[in-house]
């Protein structure tokens, strides 16, 4: 029994190259890598043909002169963790690079990123920089839709002897439906959701766990997360939510 934690990517990515390339054992699910290509080549065959009015509705760009490389083929870009190739808020306040060997170890083992591009990957799979704007279709193929149908058992297969914890943002669950017991949280401030702080604490929340390397849903509910109170628990079906009140001062 462990604990396995659900995460979003980012839009925005570090731009840190490697002699690393795009390889079918770099990746979590390797026996569905093939499924995984077919989506890299129809993306790499877009930055190709494309038009400069597409490939900016694609990256979520008013003009291509935002970045000279996101044409360039993605199988001949270098490769780095995804927990440290995504760069957004979330990861900002995750800081992996400042974690104990031992925290690293089990954020790379721990938590499964839903990719727009790659799909269900681990923290640890190496993946180069790339662009593709949230809900954005390559042409007519619906990316969501295509690892949902093709990557899901894989995925219940990953978690079946663990609880799990769901820090994805609402989008993300196109990619996969939970179909066993979870956990999410919530975060108020003067009792109103909060959802743009949520990047920020999820975060936050991940590198607590990592910390005291949480292994089940009894850890969760002991963890004192900094400037949050825990301040209800509420089951709903497969979901059990952990509501908390972010501290008036930080939040």
């Amino acid at each position: 029994m462990g604990l396995k934690i659900l995460f979003s990517p980012s839009e925005s990515k570090n731009a840190i190259r490697s002699n690393e390339r795009i390889q079918k054992d770099g990746f979590i699910f390797p026996k569905l890598f093939d499924l995984r290509l077919k989506i890299l080549n129809e993306y790499n065959d877009f930055l190709k043909t494309a038009s400069d009015e597409k490939l900016c509705k694609l990256f979520g760009f008013k003009n291509l002169r935002q970045s000279d490389t996101l044409r360039d083929d993605i199988f001949a870009k270098g490769c780095i963790k995804a927990v440290l190739r995504y760069d957004g808020v979330a990861y900002k306040h995750l800081d992996y690079r400042s974690l104990e060997e031992n925290s690293k170890k089990y954020i790379d083992e721990n938590v499964l990123i839903f990719s727009n591009l790659f799909g269900p990957i681990s923290a640890s799979d190496p993946i180069p920089e790339y662009k593709l704007k949230q809900g954005e279709k390559i042409g007519k193929l619906n990316i969501e839709k295509f690892y949902n149908e093709n990557f899901s058992r894989a995925v219940d297969s990953f978690l079946q002897n663990d609880d799990i914890l769901d820090l994805r943002a609402g989008f993300y669950e196109k990619f996969y439906d939970i179909k066993r017991e979870y956990i999410t949280f919530k975060f108020l401030k003067n009792g109103k959701i909060l959802s743009h702080h949520a990047k920020a604490y999820r975060g936050k929340i991940l590198k607590e766990i990592s910390k005291n390397k949480i292994n089940d849903k009894n850890g969760l509910a002991r963890v004192n997360f900094e400037n949050l109170r825990l301040i209800d628990i509420k089951k709903i079906g497969l979901k059990t939510e952990f509501a908390f009140e972010i501290n008036e001062q930080n939040g």
